[in-house]
């Protein structure tokens, strides 16, 4: 088409030559063509865009936001109406392994069917004015859950996608059992991928609503990631597993094959033993046929309550509670965090999702960098 402009922009000013039309009126009509030439090429800009490295794809009837790095699914922000709160599922590795428990979203064999509630990666917490939010979902029995509180996935208000990082803005309401909204929370998600390595930064402001919210001292929060059964730490204690066929069953004695989590603080402190120490970060490691595992969180000097007390847990809950200190300190610290109507708080936490092993010198590095 371009082509084709210029080639009839010639043949006009040939004409003009030959019948010796003002040179004004040959200025005018080049104008015209060179204008011509910029807008087709400009369509064909817009019709045809360059693809973003990241790109985040929402599908409103699936309530979901797909989360893609080079073509490769990442993570998914998900909002179904079977789960009491939003939550990222699954987490993918740069080598496409899935890391996060199957149960109770999706069929499983070889997996612990404890803790129904422990959904991928969430945000939540044990005790906000009296309910509690962390331990809801459907399996609570209809006479107890007005003890209860549900966060509602309200909109997704942005979508940035790009080479070096996309994001996503949502909307969030922490709701009581009689539909009063205790909290707003407004989250950005940024995701990055590089090589071996791909991030999440949750960055959530929680703004009271119409009455003081108060964050009551407590065990079950904050930000949370239940494992799949090869990031857990080795176990020789009975449990209740899902069969070859799906079938939840007990099981005396542990088949450990293959299960070789380790947690480590940044204080060099290993295993079951980085439970309730306060630490920048924790690193599970782990081995997955011949890919190293390194899944991450880290903290950031700017939160309430930093650095974080750890809730790791060796069966695969990966959890950093900020607001619940007196169980992890044996009662010498209590914090029972508050907010004034209409008062605002952040939290900021990076997850890293590597298929490599991350050493005390990176972790420190980006721990660093992410708090400035």
């Amino acid at each position: 088409m371009l082509i084709y402009q210029f080639t009839m922009c010639s043949t006009i000013f040939s004409k003009f030559k030959v019948t010796g039309i003002s040179f004004l009126a040959v200025a005018m009509v080049l104008v015209s063509c060179k204008d011509g030439a910029k807008k087709e090429a400009s369509t064909m800009s817009e019709a045809e865009p360059a693809s973003k490295r990241i790109q985040l794809v929402s599908n409103e009837a699936d309530r979901s936001v797909e989360v893609m790095i080079d073509g490769k699914h990442f993570t998914s922000y998900i909002y179904p109406k079977n789960i009491k709160k939003p939550v990222l599922y699954p987490l993918i590795t740069p080598q496409g392994t899935k890391i996060t428990r199957k149960f109770p979203l999706e069929p499983s064999v070889g997996e612990r069917v404890d803790h129904p509630h422990h959904v991928g990666v969430w945000f939540n917490y044990g005790d906000v004015n009296g309910l509690d939010f962390w331990n809801n979902s459907d399996s609570i029995k209809v006479a107890e859950r007005e003890h209860y509180g549900t966060i509602i996935h309200k909109s997704i208000d942005k979508i940035t996608e790009g080479d070096d990082e996309a994001s996503l803005d949502v909307t969030m309401d922490w709701v009581a059992p009689d539909g009063k909204v205790l909290l707003k929370e407004n989250t950005t998600f940024i995701f990055k991928g590089e090589g071996d390595v791909f991030s999440i930064d949750r960055i959530t402001r929680l703004t009271a609503q119409d009455e003081k919210v108060t964050f009551k001292d407590n065990k079950e929060g904050m930000l949370g990631i239940r494992t799949t059964r090869e990031l857990e730490h080795p176990s020789d204690k009975p449990g209740v597993f899902t069969d070859a066929n799906g079938i939840a069953t007990k099981v005396e004695a542990l088949d450990n094959k293959g299960v070789n989590g380790n947690y480590l603080n940044a204080e060099g402190i290993e295993g079951e033993d980085t439970w309730a120490k306060r630490s920048n970060w924790v690193n599970l490691r782990s081995k997955i046929g011949d890919e190293d595992i390194s899944l991450v969180i880290l903290d950031n000097k700017s939160n309430v309550g930093y650095p974080t007390y750890w809730h790791s847990r060796g069966y695969g809950l990966f959890a950093a509670n900020p607001l619940g200190q007196a169980v992890f300190s044996d009662g010498k610290e209590v914090l029972n965090f508050e907010l004034d109507k209409g008062e605002s708080t952040t939290f900021k936490h990076r997850i890293i999702v590597a298929s490599k092993n991350l050493d005390k010198t990176d972790l420190d590095s980006r721990f660093e960098a992410f708090s400035k």
